[in-house]
C-alpha cells in the first residue's frame, strides 16, 4: 500500500482492528508477527489482552473508539495510544489518570472534518485552542484523527486533515479504514486503522 504513494512502509502503521472478534481469531494474526491492534471499548480489551499480553509482551494496543471519562483511568492503564480525544472534560480525566498511573500515553486529537451532528469529535474552529489545552496538560499529542462521512469521497477529507495537522504543527495522521485506506496513505496517513479486510466480517 505505500509504494504506489512512495511511502516508506515503516512510517505507516497499519492498526488491526480486532473489535468483536475473540481471542482465537486474534492470536494467528499475532502469530503472522503483527503487533499494532485496535479495539473499539474499554470493556472489550479488558476481557482479551490481559491474557494475550502474556504471551505476546510487545503489543502496542490503540483505542480507536470513542472514550467516557470514567473509563480513561483503565483506558491508561491497558493502551499504548488513544484515537479519540475530543473534549475538555475527556482531557482533564485523562490528564488526571496519567498523572496517578505516572503513564503519559500519546493521544490523537480526533477532529469531526464534517461537521456532522451525530460524531464525536472536536469541532474545527476549536482545533488551535483544545491543542493548546493538550499541551498545557501535558499530554502528548501523538496527531490528528477523522472518520470521514460514510457514503462520500473520503480524500477531501483526508487533505484537508493533513493541511490542519500541518498548520498546527502535528505530525501524525490517524485516518484511513479497510476501505480507503490506500487513499489515506497517498494523502499522508501515518496510522491506518483495518479491521474487516484482515479479519473479515465482524464476529
Amino acid at each position: 500500500m505505500c509504494k504506489p504513494a512512495r511511502r516508506k512502509p515503516e512510517d505507516v502503521t497499519l492498526i488491526a482492528v480486532s473489535k468483536t472478534h475473540p481471542i482465537e481469531r486474534i492470536e494467528p494474526v499475532l502469530e503472522a508477527g503483527h503487533r499494532a491492534f485496535g479495539e473499539n471499548r474499554v470493556q472489550e480489551a479488558l476481557t482479551k489482552w490481559p491474557k494475550l499480553r502474556e504471551q505476546f509482551s510487545d503489543v502496542r494496543l490503540h483505542l480507536i473508539g470513542q472514550l467516557q471519562s470514567n473509563k480513561a483511568e483503565e483506558a491508561v492503564q491497558l493502551f499504548d495510544v488513544i484515537h479519540s480525544l475530543d473534549r475538555e472534560s475527556l482531557l482533564k480525566a485523562l490528564a488526571k489518570a496519567m498523572d496517578k498511573s505516572g503513564r503519559r500515553v500519546p493521544c490523537f486529537i480526533q477532529v469531526n472534518i464534517g461537521d456532522e451532528d451525530q460524531k464525536g469529535g472536536c469541532p474545527i474552529a476549536d482545533l488551535p485552542a483544545f491543542l493548546e489545552k493538550v499541551r498545557a496538560a501535558d499530554v502528548p499529542i501523538a496527531g490528528l484523527m477523522c472518520l470521514p462521512p460514510s457514503d462520500t469521497e473520503a480524500a477531501p477529507f483526508f487533505a484537508f486533515l493533513a493541511k490542519l495537522a500541518a498548520d498546527n504543527g502535528v505530525s501524525g495522521l490517524s485516518m484511513g479504514m479497510s476501505g480507503d485506506y490506500e487513499t489515506a496513505v497517498q494523502l499522508g496517513a501515518t496510522h491506518v486503522r483495518v479491521g474487516t479486510a484482515l479479519f473479515g466480517a465482524r464476529g
